[in-house]
């Protein structure tokens, strides 16, 4: 596909990255009215019935579906749902807020993998200095998410010691998602199997709401906050990710994925009322260079997938 590149599709990459910074806000905001597992799951469910009825309703809606590659189909739906499994887990199974901090940062893990798996499943060439990129931008994300000093090395470390299991479930979920963004393009073609698999992550996590009981509290706040997050951090996005992956450019969309986790914590602090100290500019710094270097180190080579 090289040359090939849809602008569209690209654009839709930009959407999406922008979409998922206000993720970690506003799941924190409903997370203390709803709860994390609740907020979550209910947010697949709303998403995946409306996008799935509205599929449906199109010309040739449901004919579209049947027609989806089997590869890309099950292959990468499977995945999606691991991904999304994974998440759920990590956070229900995470003791404190720190902790989903640090659960989140792990997850923040998939852009390098992205990129990496490039090379092996789409044979992308990659050049010496991609690795020097990835730290410098892996680095960036960390200042940007412990800006506010509440996670550390030794208290991550303590952390893993004691409850590691939802960081291992991270780093399985990070690593999913890097092979459902490579294979989704080498399988996807004109598939768009994103509504399917967004229910089916919903139907898969629903009995977590039974294993983590939670009471919700409703008001208006929390619905308009919950209708967003449905809408537009799970539908649009992840459909906006998928065609990225799939048309658009996938190495340029990748790497600045790196700023999700920056984005994530200046949209954190608007919204949650909280002030961003001087090392978010650092980070700035290091995600905007190790990006421009990741970018530049990954490149498609003639017929590659």
């Amino acid at each position: 596909m090289t040359g090939r590149h849809s602008p569209r599709a690209t654009a839709m990459g930009f959407a999406a990255v922008l979409l998922w910074s206000s993720s970690v806000a506003f799941i924190r905001s409903l997370s203390e009215k709803l709860g994390p597992v609740s907020t979550i799951v209910y947010a697949y469910l709303a998403s995946g019935v409306v996008t799935t009825m509205w599929v449906g309703l199109l010309p040739g809606g449901i004919g579209r579906l049947s027609r989806l590659p089997r590869r890309y189909l099950w292959g990468c739906g499977t995945l999606f749902v691991a991904y999304t499994t994974c998440f759920c887990l990590s956070v229900a199974l995470a003791r404190d807020r720190v902790q989903v901090l640090e659960v989140g940062l792990v997850n923040y893990l998939w852009p390098s993998l992205t990129l990496l798996l490039s090379v092996p499943i789409l044979g992308y060439r990659a050049r010496w200095f991609l690795l020097p990129g990835m730290l410098a931008a892996t680095a960036g994300m960390i200042t940007a998410t412990a800006w506010s000093g509440a996670l550390s090395l030794a208290g991550f470390r303590a952390n893993v010691g004691v409850n590691g299991l939802p960081y291992a479930l991270a780093l399985t979920g990070a690593m999913t998602w890097a092979l459902y963004s490579n294979l989704a393009r080498r399988w996807g073609g004109e598939g768009d199997g994103v509504p399917l698999f967004i229910l089916a992550s919903g139907v898969v996590a629903l009995p977590l709401r039974a294993a983590f009981p939670e009471t919700p509290s409703w008001d208006g706040r929390v619905v308009a906050e919950f209708v967003y997050m449905a809408v537009f951090v799970t539908a649009f996005a992840y459909v906006f990710w998928d065609r990225a992956m799939r048309k658009g450019n996938m190495v340029l969309v990748a790497a600045l994925s790196y700023f999700t986790p920056l984005l994530s914590t200046v949209v954190s602090a608007v919204h949650l009322g909280v002030a961003p100290g001087p090392r978010i500019w650092v980070a700035c710094a290091l995600v905007i260079a190790g990006a421009a270097v990741c970018r530049l180190a990954v490149e498609e080579r003639p017929g590659s997938a």
